[in-house]
């Protein structure tokens, strides 16, 4: 967040305008919300993906187009290049200093799975303590902008203190970044084999996996989603739905967390550990409940452990939670009865 209040607030001035994706994570929209207006920064919410709905609505006091892509928690792609030549024909009318920028938080994907740079964006930010840092040791924040933004995102830094200790520095350039490309080929490996899993399992509403066949935008993770090698990397986080009529997502969190073998109930990601959360109770619960991703929607950060191992605890709470659901039903037939 350090990362992301610099990057922004560097460039702004009060009247200003931030045109941000309606979904972000749930401490950059408690800053754009509770924060900003505080700040004189106006704040717009919009489908980066619409251009002509942008196209309408974007004035001289915006500034920056501002998204995740992935999005966290849901998965949804932001087309980085469409954006690119849209601030492109917005800039062809202004002044250096007033140019449209197009920032992302590049935190799911990592700069192993996508350089937002080769698709135009001006200001690529990444969460330290996620995959870059690998082992949840670390706290941190970086931002990749042009050099001439540089100045003032010193000053920034060093008048709010937002910065780094050289410590933690020192671990995630030592093991997480040498280790980077390594742990990410595993997690994808074992994510698409736990996606598959669950898609095809019955107490299971949907799953949203950028490598799946039925992720609704297959075509552009097919584009934007690369490692440094050319090859398709979907990444390693799922979101999936369990079917409300049978199961309750949050006893089944709750039972995993009590018992599960390989998969820890925590709120970040990128970790060696498999991660599970759900999001409109813990990352995002400063969005309203009517605005979050929803309610019965759960996260699942893939770790370093066995694909069947997390499958096994998956299956084992799917199991155990839908036993206990139908135990009351069978207890009040047994009774009709006699």
């Amino acid at each position: 967040m350090a990362a992301i209040s610099a990057a922004l607030t560097a460039e702004l001035l009060p009247g200003d305008e931030v045109i941000a994706h309606p979904i972000v994570y749930g401490c950059t929209h408690s800053l754009l919300t509770n924060w900003y207006p505080r700040l004189g920064f106006r704040v717009a919410r919009l489908d980066l993906n619409g251009i002509e709905a942008l196209r309408a609505h974007v004035s001289d006091r915006t500034r920056i187009l501002y998204f995740e892509s992935p999005t966290n928690p849901t998965l949804e792609l932001v087309d980085i290049a469409a954006l690119r030549r849209f601030a492109d024909e917005v800039n062809a009318t202004r002044k250096p200093e007033r140019r449209l920028l197009v920032y992302i938080d590049n935190t799911f994907a990592t700069p192993f799975g996508q350089r937002p740079l080769e698709h135009g964006a001006d200001v690529v930010l990444h969460s330290l303590t996620k995959n870059l840092g690998g082992f949840g040791t670390e706290l941190g924040g970086a931002v990749i902008c042009p050099k001439a933004m540089l100045p003032r995102l010193l000053l920034y830094r060093k008048d709010f203190g937002g910065i780094l200790a050289s410590k933690a520095a020192w671990a995630i350039l030592v093991y997480g970044l040498p280790t980077l490309a390594l742990r990410l080929k595993r997690q994808q490996y074992s994510a698409l084999k736990v996606a598959g899993w669950l898609e095809q399992h019955a107490l299971v509403g949907r799953v949203v996996y950028p490598g799946l066949d039925s992720f609704p935008q297959k075509e552009l993770a097919r584009r934007q989603l690369l490692d440094f090698d050319g090859d398709f990397a979907p990444g390693n986080m799922i979101y999936f739905e369990l079917d409300p009529r049978r199961i309750e997502a949050e006893d089944f969190v709750d039972e995993i967390a009590a018992n599960a073998y390989s998969i820890t109930l925590a709120v970040s990601l990128g970790h060696t550990k498999t991660l599970i959360e759900m999001p409109a109770s813990m990352t995002h619960s400063s969005y309203p409940q009517t605005e979050a991703a929803s309610a019965r929607a759960i996260r699942l950060s893939i770790g370093l452990e066995s694909p069947g191992d997390i499958i096994r605890d998956l299956e084992a709470a799917l199991k155990a939670v839908a036993k206990r659901r139908q135990a009351p039903r069978a207890t009040a037939r047994k009774g009709s009865r006699t």
